[in-house]
């Protein structure tokens, strides 16, 4: 009896000890998948800003260039020193048919006293012609320093946007200042689309751009007394009320009022004076996802602490019966020795095939949570175009059916739709490969490039009209070379070339585009030369001025912002002699240092 007692002690204590390891493990568990999950989704929120901060800051560099080539028309300057209205006439057309391939807002010219003499909207009940903007910052800014950036509501449309504004003329004798008005309502739809929100500040803290309709014009804090006479004195936001976001932002964590468990924040810097991008990631995906891996582990804690005690009272158990065995049988000990040594003997053997059981089982359940985490690492980074919409219908049908059949029981047709998920997402990475390197484009940097890949990205985005215009492509020169410039900027000079060239070639039977590659003493020469009709006799010494074109079409823009492209990296683009009687372009860049 009294061994009995003793016996059922041991296990109730073996019980106590085997809940409490439990209980750690399962604490243990939810706090380390809580922290994987709030790791996850920073860094989902940092490649979100990231990626957003790129296209940004791409968007802006677009139309940077346009106020810097128009500020340099001849017509502009003769407009501003005549005001003759023939020389109106014809750059109110101009900037017309600008804003409508560039999808500027407006573009308009002023004098140097803030009043508009021509504008893109001229025709429009809204046009800026005859308006009065000298109060405006932007204007103010361009006469003194030479250019100026401000975002704000418009006075005569009401429309917000961002005022590029350039002077013309000199610090001495400006003439006047030329504005290009963007807008964002395209890239906010893109960012609506994407998981998550997304929002663009000035530097009072105002909300310019945003994925979120209603935050927009919304404030991060409390604006300051000073700050709001800033911004009534320049109209900059009209008369916006300017209140603040129901936003509360603690630890890296964003809560609008009443939500759990919120989102974590991710902040970086934009090319505009002032603004900060900020991207905000739900918390919820990852938590759930974390929750559900957490109860995993903890079921797999619960069996093997269940077995451990199990094989422990057994053991107990036995020995038990062994000692009582012994004392009955002090008279026998002799007699029985062999047949306790070969008991005993089995008893070893048993108890360490069950120890390796029990590590096969729990390398096995590690391997599936390993294998359940690599699944919830999966994140929608940046917006992709329709060609990926039916692998990812496909994806949730079957993930949806899955979760029918895992419930049923049904392990195969499971792991057959397990199967097919794998094989779309594969797909989808594919597609959206070449995407996602233009997503993470940021503001570019001057640095060394390796020309090959340059040529090789620009025949990726252009490679379809090629093939589908029926042009032989044709590769010759020198490979592995490097050039000192940035990597996006310079593929845009080549597909403008390509691209001339195409035109160039349409119609035409048996074409040639020939890319050449060679290096000079210091510096690496791109040529790239077609066997089209070749640049006429009339136009070869005037090219590269803006808005000169042999095409109806064209608007004479591309060769200009194509060489002050690239003389920003120290190089030169020229018109040269094509080997294939057509046409022919020789860009030179400063070779990169060898390291």
């Amino acid at each position: 009896m009294k061994g009995v007692t003793r016996s059922t002690r041991s296990l109730v204590l073996l019980a106590a000890a085997g809940a409490v390891l439990l209980a750690l493990v399962a604490v243990l568990a939810f706090r380390i998948a809580q922290q994987q999950a709030v790791s996850a989704t920073d860094r989902a929120a940092t490649q979100l800003a990231r990626d957003n901060a790129g296209l940004f800051a791409s968007e802006l560099q677009k139309f940077r260039l346009l106020p810097l080539v128009l500020a340099e028309y001849p017509d502009v300057r003769a407009m501003l020193e005549t005001g003759d209205a023939a020389t109106i006439g014809r750059i109110n057309s101009r900037l017309e048919l600008l804003a409508q391939r560039t999808d500027a807002a407006v573009i308009y010219v002023l004098t140097a006293q803030g009043r508009t003499v021509a504008a893109s909207n001229y025709r429009l009940p809204t046009s800026f012609v005859g308006q009065d903007y000298g109060f405006r910052p932007y204007f103010q800014g361009a006469i003194r320093d030479g250019g100026a950036e401000l975002f704000a509501l418009g006075t005569v449309s009401g429309r917000p946007g961002l005022y590029l504004a350039r002077r013309i003329g000199d610090a001495a004798r400006p003439l006047g200042v030329i504005v290009v008005k963007i807008e964002f309502e395209r890239m906010q739809a893109a960012w609506a689309r994407q998981q998550g929100e997304t929002i663009v500040t000035d530097r009072h803290g105002v909300v310019i751009v945003t994925s979120e309709p209603g935050w927009r014009f919304g404030t991060i804090g409390q604006l300051g007394p000073d700050a709001r006479a800033a911004i009534r004195t320049t109209r900059q936001y009209g008369d916006l009320p300017l209140a603040p976001l129901p936003l509360t932002i603690a630890d890296g964590t964003a809560r609008m009022a009443g939500e759990e468990p919120g989102s974590r924040i991710a902040a970086t810097g934009l090319p505009l004076a002032g603004a900060q991008l900020r991207a905000l990631f739900p918390l919820d995906p990852a938590m759930r996802s974390a929750r559900a891996s957490a109860w995993l582990v903890s079921v797999g804690a619960l069996v093997v602490i269940a077995g451990a005690l199990l094989l422990m009272w057994r053991a107990r158990e036995r020995r038990l019966l062994q000692i009582a065995a012994q004392r009955a049988l002090e008279g026998q000990v002799a007699e029985r020795t062999a047949e306790l040594r070969e008991a005993n003997a089995q008893l070893v053997a048993e108890s360490a095939e069950r120890a390796r059981a029990d590590q096969r089982y729990r390398a096995a359940r590690e391997e599936l949570a390993q294998a359940n985490r690599l699944g919830s690492l999966g994140q929608i980074t940046a917006g992709v175009a329709h060609e990926i919409n039916q692998p990812v219908a496909a994806i949730r049908s079957f993930a949806e059916n899955a979760q029918g059949f895992l419930a049923k029981g049904d392990g195969a047709r499971t792991d057959g739709n397990l199967a097919r998920i794998v094989e779309l997402t594969q797909r989808i990475g594919t597609i959206t490969a070449e995407l996602r390197n233009f997503a993470r484009r940021r503001t570019p940097e001057t640095g060394a490039v390796d020309v090959d890949a340059a040529i090789e990205s620009t025949l990726l985005l252009i490679g379809d009209r090629v093939r589908a215009q029926g042009v032989t492509l044709e590769r010759i020169g020198e490979t592995g070379l490097q050039v000192t410039a940035d990597r996006v900027r310079l593929e845009q000079i080549l597909i403008n070339l390509i691209q001339n060239a195409l035109d160039a070639l349409a119609g035409r039977e048996q074409t040639v585009i020939r890319i050449g590659t060679t290096r000079g003493a210091d510096h690496v020469a791109i040529e790239l030369a077609d066997n089209g009709p070749g640049v006429p006799a009339h136009l070869r010494d005037q090219l590269f001025m803006p808005f000169v074109t042999g095409r109806d079409e064209g608007l004479g823009l591309g060769l200009p912002i194509a060489r002050n492209i690239a003389r920003d990296f120290g190089g030169e683009l020229s018109l040269a002699e094509s080997a294939l009687g057509g046409g022919a372009f020789r860009l030179t860049l400063p070779e990169a240092a060898r390291g």
